[in-house]
């Protein structure tokens, strides 16, 4: 028997695919195939090797994916050369440490890599990866060299910077010289800080060296999960490999809660540093860890002995820090500007749940006037589609979900009497499908939401699952780029029912179903991973993908996040777009804030000339745009300064345009923009509330209209 899979943004799976699934994850050898050519590499010694739990969790993963995934592609001669150069990218993706010797040496590989996963004898993989490993200490020690003479900043030269495209590094020589530039450029951005060379040396030979350190830091298990995504991610780019460490860090993202002491952590210098203390956790509660607090010790109960931290990967003091609820953890901390020497203080701290609740639904409203009179829009932001399966598999009748929690904002904002609604889905990349289609339900009467195909070409239909809708009032959707997956079917239901309209940017185009499976046969804890299989593709009501196109906006707002580069079409492997037939449906006859599109965009172009914050934003993702386009940049420390001068001025031309336009008073330097505490405005969002405005007075001066555009079928 093997655990019941987790849901993910499928959130379903078909009888003849879990049959499926269970027979392959429950399977310790064997293949349909059997491999045709041995693979053999010698690993260098001391380099990092395979585990055979490795080896045979590669078996498992190469036969899900042949298996389940909605392609049904064979791991073949041709998908091993895919993966070989997928491998390589995620190791060298900038080309900055292989030499184009060492990619011949390798292309002994390129075909083998079929085999590999088959027997799981991977060991070619980590014999690349010895020789990145070593590449890449060779480097750093280069740039390190490379700083024991000041650069001549007056030659006429340029790095290039994106190399994604760029061929391997011919020689030695060639190499020397392509890294010679980055050291150049990394001190001459410290140079353009007002730093002198003594000052700049030091700065970047610790940074060099704390590179090598996490060079040597890399362990078994990491290089086994870029392999291993190196295969997911040639099928498509939503199958993918977690080891069992990022395999809790994906449960703690889709259920917003861990067993810890509620602090976010990063590295800094070699010491783990308080980031920001969480609302509610025990560390809040005792109010005795402070921001930029460092660690640099660990004990685990009331007189465990302490472990030295410092210089530690960030991942396993965390591991070390998080337990069981109810639990002791004591922490070593030296104290926010204490110098390294002083007098650290010991903290104790018993372990207990913690909610994110910077990641769940929150709600706000805003105040817009029209013609005299004031009416509240009330906002409710969507980060993402989660929900605590662990606790509602537990049968808590209060467990967190996203519809839940929507659904309680929705009558908060009721009491509060707000006139419509904005639901922000802008960053959401999706989560549980299953909440996407129960969050659609609070807004439209019941009837299908998504229609979902597997790889046997079998529809099924999913419908709302809610009795009758919790709120029936004016309704915007706002979007972007990075809205996907789960975002765009619910976005896509309210637009295919007319139910709201939809503003924003053209979404991610995601329209693929993934499942989570679990690859331990009797373990309830992911002792060797999960793996997220692609395993259908989901369909509008009226029979539409999303994949690639996903949802265009009725009324489009501006964004700085570039089309070209984000987005399903940007990635490589992608599943194609095509069209089903559509399902019945009854669109929705309770939209009582209907005005003509073309209405909306008119009165929205016409506010927004008028709106200096909006003019200021249209400016600033202008000059994004022309910095987007460059590949390189000059190591003449003139040509650098004078650059940014330039742009340093624009950017003040553009930030005093605006306070002229609000009567505010003049910055004089880029430096007291930065020093300015007032929060920069959410000017989209705000734009998203004056057509929420629009439509509210609209709809009230012609009450009729809505009839005449609320039905479609």
């Amino acid at each position: 028997m093997m655990p019941k899979p987790s849901r993910r943004t499928a959130g379903w799976i078909t009888a003849s695919i879990l049959a499926t699934l269970a027979v392959l994850v429950l399977a310790e050898s064997g293949s349909a195939r059997a491999p045709t050519t041995p693979t053999a590499a010698v690993l260098p010694a001391g380099a990092l090797a395979p585990t055979d739990a490795q080896k045979a969790t590669a078996r498992k993963v190469g036969r899900i994916l042949e298996e389940a995934h909605y392609s049904r592609a064979p791991i073949d001669k041709r998908m091993s050369e895919q993966v070989f150069n997928r491998y390589l990218d995620f190791l060298d993706g900038q080309r900055s440490y292989f030499l184009a010797s060492d990619i011949a040496d390798f292309q002994a590989y390129k075909f083998k890599f079929d085999d590999m996963i088959r027997t799981g004898d991977v060991e070619p993989a980590y014999a690349i990866f010895a020789r990145f490993q070593q590449r890449n200490r060779d480097r750093i020690q280069h740039a390190m060299a490379f700083l024991a003479k000041e650069p001549d900043w007056t030659v006429n030269e340029t790095f290039e910077f994106d190399r994604q495209k760029a061929p391997w590094p011919a020689n030695e020589a060639e190499m020397n010289e392509l890294w010679r530039k980055r050291v150049k450029n990394d001190a001459l951005s410290l140079m353009l800080t007002g730093k002198q060379w003594p000052e700049v040396t030091d700065m970047l030979h610790k940074r060099y060296e704390r590179v090598l350190k996490r060079v040597d830091q890399v362990t078994p298990e990491d290089v086994f999960e870029n392999l291993m995504n190196a295969y997911a991610r040639s099928f498509d780019p939503h199958s993918s490999y977690f080891s069992p460490r990022n395999s809790e860090e994906y449960r703690i993202q889709m259920s917003l809660n861990y067993e810890g002491i509620g602090a976010s952590l990063q590295l800094i210098d070699d010491y783990v540093t308080i980031m920001n203390v969480i609302e509610g956790g025990p560390a809040a509660v005792a109010q005795t860890l402070n921001t930029n607090d460092r660690i640099i010790g660990v004990g685990q109960g009331k007189d465990g002995e302490f472990k030295d931290v410092i210089g530690w990967r960030l991942d396993d003091v965390v591991q070390l820090i998080r337990g069981k609820a109810g639990t002791t953890v004591r922490l070593q901390v030296l104290p926010s500007g204490a110098a390294p020497g002083s007098p650290e203080k010991v903290l104790e701290f018993v372990r207990n749940k913690v909610t994110l609740e910077a990641q769940a639904a929150h709600k706000e409203v805003k105040n817009i006037t029209r013609e005299g009179k004031m009416y509240k829009i009330g906002v409710i932001t969507v980060p993402g589609f989660y929900q605590d399966i662990a606790a509602q598999n537990a049968g808590d009748q209060n467990y967190r979900s996203t519809t839940r929690d929507v659904q309680r904002l929705l009558g908060e904002l009721k009491t509060e009497n707000v006139a419509g609604i904005v639901l922000d889905l802008r960053g959401d990349g999706g989560g549980y499908l299953p909440e996407a289609t129960a969050l659609t339900g609070l807004f439209i009467d019941h009837g299908p939401v998504v229609q979902l195909k597997d790889t046997s070409g079998r529809l099924e239909v999913l419908d709302d699952p809610q009795p009758s809708a919790a709120y029936t009032g004016p309704l915007a959707v706002l979007v972007d780029r990075f809205s996907a997956s789960a975002s765009e079917i619910f976005a896509g239901a309210i637009q295919d029912y007319h139910r709201g309209i939809i503003l924003g940017q053209r979404t991610f185009g995601k329209g693929t179903v993934q499942n989570l499976v679990p690859l331990d046969r009797w373990s309830q804890k992911p002792v060797s991973g999960q793996l997220t299989v692609t395993i259908g593709k989901f369909y509008r009501v009226t029979g539409e993908s999303t994949q690639h196109r996903g949802v265009e906006p009725d009324v489009p707002l501006p964004s700085p996040i570039d089309m070209k580069e984000v987005g399903e079409s940007a990635l490589e492997a992608a599943l194609p777009w095509d069209r089903i037939a559509g399902v019945p449906f009854q669109a929705s006859a309770v939209n009582v804030a209907t005005m003509p599109v073309a209405t909306l965009m008119s009165d929205e172009d016409s506010r927004a000339q008028k709106d200096p914050d909006y003019r200021w934003l249209l400016s600033d993702i202008a000059a994004i745009d022309t910095v987007r386009e460059q590949k390189s940049v000059s190591l003449n420390l003139k040509v650098r300064k004078e650059e940014r001068t330039r742009l340093e001025k624009e950017r003040l031309d553009r930030e005093n345009s605006r306070r002229a336009a609000k009567n505010l008073a003049p910055f004089k330097n880029v430096e007291e923009i930065d020093k300015d505490k007032t929060e920069l405005p959410d000017v989209v969002l705000s734009q998203a509330a004056e057509i929420m405005a629009d439509m509210v007075t609209g709809a009230r001066a012609n009450p009729t209209n809505q009839q005449k555009t609320a039905r479609r079928g």
